[in-house]
């Protein structure tokens, strides 16, 4: 029997989506989100590999040097903006590349631009394997990024696109499963090579193309999405695919529903240029807001750099890299948590709850390295593992909220007709502030200390302002009725859907 997909859309009455979770949508789903693997690999693996001594002596020998110091300055062992490069590079590609990606989603499909993304990625692994030099080591950071930003492009909006409503958040989510399970992967591996001298971080860059393979093979078997296959006016297929993802031949009112999105959005010859009216505002600010942020927390300069974080706390190497594993575990575990939750009980629910806890272990942590740790010594024992605890419960408190939601709420909140652009631009920026951070973290570590805590804390309290007063809930809303159910509805959103204003600079 299958699920009743209920959305009650308009005056008119409420509109029935029929459908069921087929087991054809949850294998595209799995297969899709291999993406997020190959990205959550690569943030794992960069910062244990900044912390092997083979790879810094080889690449980065003034900061071997300085490690190895026994009176160099604990927050500043690693400042080098060589080294911050190596990581940061990438997210500055992907910033690029998801402008280009758009253009192939919308032209060519969801799934060519993961295939895409997949051999960029795996070009860019074998040089980064097989690195003589800080040029190739580059090169195959900027070839990286553009399989990024392709993957984080395609991927997410594919998913939202299969996925049957009332469980489009928990689909969407398995992207930021697959990048939580990269990461933790990658911190074994890290932890397994780590005494594998001396090409044991070629090793650990080198696996990178597991993931990679994954969805390469993987994207030549899945299905393209109905929005896509309509889109691009393949109404047939588009249809046929619609009946064979919903386990139903009753897709009628959804087909139609796609069909008049799809009709609307050919209209629109320029999706950029369409996201500069007063009517795209809302779900621009809100895409663009969410992944600043995203990295505004803190997480990805944890989560890049967990392993010098914690040799600065003075972890030694094998415990640092032991205690990022931890980590990892909890980040898995914990978007499970989001995966069942955030179609029950909401994006703002766990967006805000997150803020309370993450705010409270950022605060925890910065007090206990500015009274404990000075500039040479080391922290007791028993404080370093309460800060290890305090990084899991923040960790674990960004992993079902801010890490999934940063991406799934901008999927899912713009009309087809500037779907694709408006999420490059979600991407673009997530991997903007990204670099931002990559590249800064180190030096602001150096000159900060245990204020950099304070600063991540700072942008927490403002998020969740924001989310009080600024973010709509999209729960168990319709992908293409978010304009009449949300934007018209929220109290201050709504002043900007006013259509006879957008006529003026209509496109």
């Amino acid at each position: 029997m299958p699920a009743m997909v209920m959305s009650n859309a308009g005056p008119s009455g409420a509109k029935k989506f029929e459908g069921r979770i087929t087991i054809y949508v949850v294998i595209c789903g799995i297969i899709a989100a291999t993406g997020g693997l190959m990205f959550g690999y690569d943030i794992g693996i960069s910062g244990g590999v900044t912390s092997m001594d083979d790879f810094l002596e080889e690449f980065f020998p003034a900061v071997f040097e300085r490690k190895h110091k026994a009176k160099e300055d604990n927050y500043c062992k690693f400042d080098n903006q060589n080294l911050q490069l190596f990581t940061s590079s990438l997210y500055l590609a992907a910033l690029v590349a998801s402008f280009v990606a758009s253009k192939i989603c919308t032209k060519h499909g969801r799934k060519l631009t993961m295939q895409a993304a997949s051999i960029f990625f795996l070009v860019g692994v074998i040089l980064n394997a097989a690195a003589v030099n800080i040029a190739m080591l580059i090169i195959g950071r900027i070839l990286l990024g553009v399989g990024v930003g392709f993957a984080n492009q395609a991927v997410p909006l594919f998913l939202s696109e299969i996925a049957p409503v009332h469980v489009r958040g928990a689909l969407n989510i398995l992207f930021q499963l697959d990048v939580t399970i990269g990461i933790f992967v990658a911190n074994i591996v890290n932890y397994l090579v780590s005494n594998i001298h001396p090409w044991g971080w070629r090793l650990a860059l080198g696996l990178a193309g597991v993931p990679a393979m994954m969805l390469c093979l993987g994207s030549m078997v899945i299905a393209e999405t109905p929005t896509s296959l309509i889109e691009r006016e393949m109404l047939m297929e588009g249809l046929a695919m619609l009946k064979k993802i919903r386990g139903t031949d009753n897709v009628d009112a959804e087909y139609e529903e796609i069909l008049h999105a799809c009709e609307m959005a050919r209209q629109v010859k320029q999706p950029f240029k369409n996201l500069m009216k007063r009517s795209s505002r809302p779900q621009l600010v809100i895409a663009i807001v969410m992944q600043v942020f995203q990295q505004f927390t803190g997480i990805n300069a944890i989560m890049f750099y967990a392993p010098v974080l914690f040799q600065t706390i003075g972890f030694k190497n094998d415990a640092s890299l032991l205690s990022a594993v931890i980590t990892g575990i909890v980040n898995v575990l914990s978007t499970v948590v989001s995966v069942v939750l955030v179609d029950k009980v909401g994006r703002r629910f766990l967006l805000l709850e997150a803020c309370g806890q993450m705010l409270i272990t950022q605060v925890a942590i910065g007090g206990i390295l500015l009274v404990n740790l000075k500039a040479t010594n080391e922290l007791g024992h028993g404080v370093a593992v309460w800060v290890v605890v305090l990084v899991c419960l923040f960790v674990s408190s960004f992993a079902w909220s801010w890490g999934p939601l940063g991406w799934l709420i901008p999927s899912e909140t713009f009309p087809l007709a500037t779907r694709t652009a408006g999420y490059a631009f979600a991407v673009s920026s997530n991997m903007l502030f990204t670099f931002v951070i990559a590249q800064a973290f180190l030096s602001m570590m150096c000159h900060l200390r245990a204020g950099i805590f304070f600063f991540f804390g700072a942008w927490i309290a403002v998020m969740g302002l924001f989310v009080i007063f600024l973010l709509p809930e999209t729960k168990n809303v319709p992908i293409d009725e978010m304009t009449e159910k949300v934007w018209k509805q929220h109290w201050f959103w709504k002043r900007f859907m006013d259509e006879e204003e957008d006529k003026k600079h209509s496109v």
